[in-house]
Order: C-alpha cells, then structure tokens, then sequence
C-alpha cells in the first residue's frame, strides 16, 4: 500500500508551485546606501521590512535574499499560524513565569493583529481562523488533556476527525492555517508596494562596521550596500555573527503531501471544520487540508545531520517518506486507495529554548533574531516588532521582556552536539513506546531546562 501511494509522489514543495514562485526581483549589481538592510526573504525579514516602512514611509529599507523570496522554510512549512510565541504553556510559564500571562496575551495579540493584516493588506494566502485539534493516540497521553481549555471525548474527537486512532483531544481555537508560500510572495508585494527594494540572488557574505562614517557593511558576492541598520533574518543557516554560531542546530522536517481527495473520501473522514491536527507523542505528526483538499502530512522524523550541515541532498530521505505513508494509512484507513502527490523535506532552526532569542550587535546597529523551532509562522511578526523597537534605542514593553533580554545556552561543539541530539531522538521514541515514561537522560534535560517534550 505505502509503495503503490509514493510510486507517483514527485520531490518538490506544492506550496511553492501553487503559488507559482519564482525569481521576481533583481539582483543587487551596484553599490549603494540605505537606512535600513534587511538581510533574509522569509517571513522574519519581510514582516520586518513592511513594518519598518509602516512606522516611517520615507526611510529607504533594502531586502536581501540569498536565493528567492520564502524559497526555505517560509514557504515549506505546515502553514500552521499559531498564537504562541513560547512553545507552548508549558514551555512559557517554565521559563518565564513571572511574565507568562503577559506573553501568552502578546501571542493572543499577535495573531489577531496577523488576521487584520491578511484583510487590510489584502494578503492573499488562503487565511483560515479553523483553530487546532490535538489527540491523543496512546492511552498515557489521555490525562495529559485533563486540564486542556476545551476537552473533548472519543465520540466528539470522532465527529470532527474520523479516526481509529484518536482516543480523546482537546481543541484550540487560537490557530489559523495559511498557504505557507503565498503569504511570503503576497509579503513581498505588500513591502514593493510600501517602497521596499527587494534584491534576490544576492546571498550577503560578511557585514563589518564602519566606524569612520559609522555605518554598517552589508557585502554580497557582487556589491556592497552601507547601512545605517541592520536586521539579519537567516534563521537557520549559518549564521553572519560569530556569536551565534552555536545558537542554533539545523533538523529536517518531512511532509507529504495527498492528491485532491474526492468528495466521498472527504466525508469518509468528515473534517468539515478543516481545522489543524497535531497528536500528542514526542515525536509527533502534524496535519491539515489544503484550499484544493488534499491532505498534508508530516513530522515524527526529525533529523539532525552531523556538523550541523545544510545540504539539498538531505531533503530526498525514502525511509522518512514510507514511515510517514505507513503512519497515514493508520491513522486514515478508509484512504487506502490515496496516492500522495508530493514529497519534500525543510529544515527547522531550534535553539536550546525553543523559542526565538533576540540581540544587538555592532554598537547597536545589527538586530538579529532566530531559534523559532518551528512556530515561526506567528511569531516571526512578533518577532519583526522586536527587532525595530531593539534599533530604535529605546526602552519599549517588548524590548523589556525578559524573553528578549534573556540568551538561552548555545549548543555544545561537534561533535558533542550530534551525539546530544541524536541520543535525545532515541530516548523521545523510547518514551513514546513506553507508556511516555522519560528515562534519567530526558528527566537531566528537564531539569537543565533543556527537556522538549513536544
């Protein structure tokens, strides 16, 4: 069943053939000056850029993109828009608990001021306010939903999402679904539109400051732009400051993704609300509809490479795909006779507090931000409003946070690292196989606050 399903599944990321991506913007040939020089066309530097133009209509804001606008991770994601900005309740009132409440409400904040904006800029990303069902599949996960907002038993699990794996959820209405690429490219459209200067193809290779005119350098492979600000959006590659080298550790996602399901296969399932699906495992799966009704399918492997490496030939993995095929089936029997249309792989930038982690660098001139560990999709605007109020200099509700005052412990060298990570996916799937027992090396995790269990 899993060969026949994959026999067709081409490598290549729907969401950005649907949207139609493509190289639209030039360039940066010739050397020039701006006020502001954002370095990274995913979300991060684009809601960074808008916003930036949004305060100040005259400041002259510069994008740079190694390769295309939201070609990695902004355009391969779920597209699943989350409130949170913590990792979670858990996560947050672990790290931050005298300043949880106040940060949940920020998240809640943001994401209403996101859903104004896909209206008022006209965002066209196929926004959809559906909210997220989380199950259990294995009966120790059942009391981790006791003291879920809005519990649901196997009979109301079973008329939202018919599935014979689903024992009982809880729902959360503070989630909307996107179309991951579109909402890059229509990004990318708002901010030209704004005034922005969008150069693809110009991967920036070292920045440096100036401290005769007091300006940053921002060189790419061809020119060299001269700044007055900085925000460097890379997110998980390598990063252009020293200092966050070690910040963050690069672990491939895998998705599939199903041919457009007939109208007998949808009411096979139900699924009407067309909310997010997520399960409660360690290493857990992530699903949703698309506009067009297939059904997108992912996570459980998540795969560091030794070193750290970022290589396109880690996105091809035939044992992450069948694993995913084989736990599809399971989940959705009544599918068997689905093929799967599409196959890829993106990579998740995570940092050892899950969240993203904020900072200045170069006399204050160069903001940076990264570590989102997959929730970037909401919190990257969060993140963008950081960033600005950090270069504006002065003291603001954000830039007092202790969130964004605080670095989280940078992973160790290679190659402890590699063993770190992979003895801790080994010891997560232990735990999913043993009634969610976490053994001594998870339980040291959790009391270095270094634990994930999400």
């Amino acid at each position: 069943m899993v060969e026949r399903a994959l026999g067709a599944a081409r490598s290549g990321v729907y969401w950005l053939e649907e949207a139609g991506a493509q190289t639209r913007y030039p360039a940066l040939s010739a050397s020039t000056k701006s006020e502001l020089t954002v370095v990274g066309g995913g979300y991060l530097g684009l809601w960074t850029a808008v916003n930036a133009k949004r305060r100040d209509p005259g400041r002259r804001v510069v994008l740079l993109e190694a390769r295309t606008i939201g070609w990695a991770a902004s355009g391969r994601n779920g597209g699943f828009c989350e409130s949170s900005i913590t990792h979670g309740r858990e996560n947050g009132q672990t790290r931050w608990p005298d300043e949880y409440d106040t940060l949940h409400k920020l998240g809640a904040d943001n994401l209403d001021s996101f859903e104004r904006d896909v209206s008022d800029l006209g965002l066209d990303c196929h926004w959809q306010r559906t909210g997220t069902l989380s199950v259990a599949v294995e009966k120790h996960q059942v009391p981790w939903l006791q003291n879920a907002a809005h519990p649901l038993d196997r009979e109301a699990v079973q008329a939202q999402i018919n599935s014979p794996l689903f024992l009982q959820g809880a729902f959360d209405p503070d989630c909307a679904l996107v179309h991951p690429a579109r909402l890059a490219l229509e990004l990318a459209r708002v901010a030209v539109t704004l005034g922005v200067e969008i150069h693809e193809h110009s991967p920036v290779v070292d920045i440096r400051h100036d401290k005769a005119s007091n300006t940053v350098e921002v060189r790419t492979e061809l020119a060299t732009m001269r700044s007055d600000q900085v925000v460097l959006a890379t997110n998980v590659f390598r990063s252009l400051l020293r200092r966050n080298r070690l910040m963050t550790v690069p672990v491939y996602d895998y998705v599939l993704l199903t041919e457009p399901l007939s109208q007998e296969q949808l009411a096979s399932i139900g699924w009407s609300g067309r909310q997010g699906l997520t399960d409660l495992a360690n290493q857990f799966h992530y699903s949703r509809l698309t506009h067009d009704n297939r059904i997108l399918y992912g996570g459980y492997d998540a795969v560091y490479h030794a070193g750290g490496k970022i290589k396109e030939e880690y996105e091809e993995r035939p044992q992450s795909f069948q694993r995913l095929a084989s736990h599809f089936f399971a989940t959705f029997p009544q599918l068997e006779d689905v093929r799967f249309s599409h196959r890829w792989a993106g990579v998740i930038d995570t940092c050892t507090q899950f969240t993203a982690f904020y900072g200045l660098s170069h006399q204050g001139r160069v903001a940076h931000a990264a570590g989102f560990t997959g929730l970037g999709v909401g919190a990257t605007r969060f993140a963008a409003d950081v960033l600005l109020d950090l270069l504006s200099g002065e003291k603001t509700p954000l830039t007092e946070l202790e969130m964004v005052r605080k670095r989280p412990l940078p992973f160790p060298p290679e190659p402890i690292t590699t063993i770190g990570v992979n003895l801790t996916r080994w010891a997560l799937d232990r735990a999913d196989h043993r009634e969610g027992r976490r053994n001594l090396f998870l339980r040291t995790l959790d009391a270095a606050g270094l634990g994930f269990d999400t």
